[in-house]
């Protein structure tokens, strides 16, 4: 068959990621990449290599998806992780005890928990900060300070994090930057264009897109830290298998086609909250009363498809929870399904109470993550769980 070669062409990136992998088998020309289902590979002779050793190290499969999240991204290598979590714990192995590392003050409770219960007790000092005010990041500063690590949209309250002052900082500070925008994908928002030297992300969300499988990515801007991130993915090993690479392989096809939607279909939900009377506050940087949705607009290509919002006194939370028929009771976020999460008891539960109040999360947030479902539908489920409560 013809050698066929996307690498070297300009593509829209809908273009690129629908065909993402469809050239690595020439001997076969299988248009879906093949799962590389082995932990070891035979080598052909002593001292010679078919560029592939044990799986840890790197996998056919798994490359794939490392290329095309570098391509994706616009860096020049990715790297893919058992999880999130396990991505963001790889990465801060790039500090050293004695180091302090700013960070958003409202992140993602599981991170937040890696920070504080095994981070910190090895002699890495995070300090929490309000990542979307330069002032209160410059305030913050120190000689041991060493990096900044920041979610471009935070979790839950989706406060918009200020990247371009933050990286302007961060480069005059010499620090390593970086931003975690699992919220935002590639597809909304470019992080190394703002001064980011490493992006994170739980791929098990948006970049899988169907609640079926758990997985991390790591992209990287230049080759030093590439070179010392590959490193520590290899000593480590806390990498993506084979099958659950392809699945997040297979989720990044039809990403623009879920996000898209899921945006649509999050501007006319927030819309309807915002004037729902059982409705006390809505957070979604799409709408324009939101404190960050300028600055979104200036940096971003869009505004993603999770809402929070908190009900009113007198709105019993567990009736709405118990009454929600299409919407999902459910941790996670990112799929086809719409999901609502109470944060104060499930992804935020290991926050002290008085911390999560601070944080504007209180008893009475609901987290909603937007599915592909039609927008009357999901409208009318909130509607009368509301209605009932």
């Amino acid at each position: 068959m013809p050698k066929r070669n996307l690498k070297d062409q300009k593509l829209a990136v809908e273009t690129f990621l629908a065909q993402a992998g469809s050239d690595w088998d020439e001997r076969t020309g299988a248009v879906a990449v093949p799962i590389y289902q082995t932990a070891t590979f035979g080598h052909p002779q002593l001292g010679k290599s078919t560029g592939f050793d044990y799986s840890r190290s790197s996998n056919p499969t798994r490359l794939v998806l490392e290329e095309t999240l570098a391509r994706l991204e616009g860096g020049v290598r990715g790297f893919a992780f058992a999880s999130g979590l396990a991505a963001i714990d790889t990465v801060f192995r790039l500090f050293s005890p004695g180091d302090s590392v700013i960070v958003t003050e409202d992140l993602y409770g599981g991170t937040h928990r890696l920070f504080e219960k095994v981070i910190a007790p090895h002699g890495i000092k995070v300090i929490p900060v309000d990542t979307s005010d330069i002032h209160a990041v410059r305030a913050a500063v120190n000689p041991s300070v060493k990096g900044l690590f920041v979610e471009s949209l935070t979790n839950p309250m989706l406060r918009v994090a200020d990247l371009p002052a933050l990286g302007a900082l961060a480069k005059a500070q010499g620090w390593t930057f970086i931003v975690d925008n699992t919220f935002l994908t590639p597809l909304f928002l470019k992080p190394f264009d703002f001064g980011a030297d490493i992006t994170v992300y739980s791929a098990t969300k948006y970049l899988g897109g169907h609640n079926d499988v758990l997985a991390g990515a790591v992209m990287v801007k230049d080759h030093a830290l590439a070179e010392k991130l590959a490193f520590l993915q290899n000593a480590v090993g806390a990498v993506l298998g084979p099958h659950d690479a392809w699945l997040v392989l297979r989720g990044l096809k039809t990403l623009s086609l879920r996000l898209h939607r899921q945006e649509q279909n999050a501007l006319r939900v927030a819309a309807w909250l915002v004037k729902n009377p059982r409705v006390k506050a809505v957070h979604y940087p799409g709408l324009s009363a939101h404190p960050g949705h300028a600055r979104l607009v200036a940096i971003g290509k869009g505004f993603g498809g999770i809402i929070s919002f908190e009900v009113a006194d007198g709105v019993s939370v567990e009736d709405v929870l118990s009454r929600v028929r299409v919407f999902i009771f459910a941790e996670s976020l990112g799929g086809v399904e719409s999901l609502i999460t109470y944060p104060s008891v499930q992804t935020h539960a290991d926050i002290d109470p008085a911390q999560r109040l601070k944080l504007g999360i209180s008893d009475r947030l609901f987290r909603l993550s937007i599915g592909i479902e039609d927008a009357d539908d999901l409208i009318a489920d909130l509607q009368q769980a509301l209605e009932q409560a």
